[in-house]
């Protein structure tokens, strides 16, 4: 997302562009930059903190963070920009003191409610005492943004303490070369294997389908450790389920399948079923915080299921295997509705936020 925007906001709107990284020197970006963008390594290398013990870890961060508020402040005294975007990394913890001239921005690409919890009891209560600790110290820093960014309306309502939340969600990554068909025996899912994105549910919901539809097929495409899913399949005996790994076509995929299912436990926005939409997929998701409910109109172009609902889940898989009308009609709804979060109208919004910002203040006795 962050080299999608930036490309845009170079080639397209002009826009003089810097990226400032604290790690990662040497290495050539995973998705390709622009040549009109600046790349600056301030070579932190925070990374080396993943190697040390908990109390070596300690001092090393502050002397780490220490050279980063100095050098991060250098630069920006010397770029001088107009406006400063953080993605809520360590800089946040001092970046609205840099007195560069520029405004704060920060964005958020995870939702409030799972921010400091994403595996499966992974809460204990000295954890959650230092959760408490840490949203307040991160709450009162986010009030001395400009503008705070999150990727839906539903997630907005979660950060109440702020009044300077903005919605922009992410713009659709790509344009599908193919169109869906929806007349395959086909249903899709995607995502990393991780507890999350909620594949043992969707197995339990899928052993339910394929009893009652045996000729469909359910594919699940994505990184990271299959393992405890392969044997669910096996223990649970479930009947014509392929999990793949990752691909780089997945468009192509999406245009193979007639159903695309999101049984995320919680998500950031949910991009995957966005980009299912676009390919003009009929789609079912867990109403899960946060995402879903900003994305699918229920009933219209797509089917919303209580989150968790495992039963409900299968229920609306089955409707939509059982009414092929209903299903190419949510499809097609789908990817007409999901437009607007096409690269333009989200690049939009962000050039409007950026032209508001640096809007100077009128003179009440100025007739210009």
């Amino acid at each position: 997302m962050l080299t999608t925007k930036a490309n845009y906001f170079a080639d397209v709107l002009g826009y003089e562009i810097y990226i400032i990284l604290t790690d990662g020197k040497g290495k050539e970006p995973y998705y390709k930059l622009s040549p009109k963008i600046k790349v600056i390594h301030l070579d932190i290398n925070f990374e080396e903190l993943w190697h040390l013990s908990f109390l070596r870890k300690i001092p090393v961060y502050l002397k780490k963070q220490r050279v980063f508020k100095r050098k991060l402040t250098e630069v920006l005294m010397d770029i001088k920009p107009d406006i400063t975007v953080s993605l809520l990394r360590r800089e946040i913890n001092f970046i609205t003191s840099i007195k560069d001239g520029s405004k704060k921005v920060g964005e958020i690409h995870v939702n409030k409610l799972n921010y400091r919890n994403f595996e499966a009891n992974d809460t204990n209560i000295v954890k959650e005492l230092f959760s408490k600790w840490w949203m307040g110290n991160l709450l009162s820093k986010l009030k001395k943004l400009d503008k705070f960014v999150v990727l839906s309306h539903e997630d907005k309502g979660y950060w109440h303490e702020l009044d300077n939340v903005e919605v922009i969600s992410n713009p659709l990554p790509f344009i599908p070369r193919k169109e869906c068909t929806l007349d395959s025996h086909r249903v899709i899912a995607v995502g990393r294997y991780v507890y999350q994105k909620g594949f043992d549910l969707l197995l339990d919901a899928w052993k339910i389908v394929s009893k009652k539809h045996p000729t469909w097929e359910l594919h699940v495409y994505g990184n990271g450790d299959k393992t405890p899913y392969v044997e669910q399949v096996r223990n649970s005996d479930i009947k014509n389920c392929f999990l793949e790994d990752a691909v780089n076509n997945i468009d192509e995929k999406y245009a193979e399948s007639s159903i695309f299912v999101l049984s995320s436990r919680f998500e950031g926005f949910g991009m995957v079923l966005a980009e299912a939409m676009s390919c003009g997929l009929s789609c079912v998701s867990f109403a899960c915080p946060c995402g879903p409910k900003d994305i699918i109109n229920d009933g219209v172009d797509g089917c919303l299921v209580e989150n968790g609902n495992i039963e409900v889940l299968a229920g609306k898989i089955c409707y939509l295997i059982e009414n092929e009308d209903i299903r190419k009609e949510m499809g097609k709804q789908a990817k007409i509705h999901i437009q607007r979060y096409n690269e333009e109208n989200v690049m939009r919004m962000w050039q409007i936020l950026f032209d508001k910002l640096l809007e100077k203040p009128q003179d009440n006795n100025s007739h210009g």
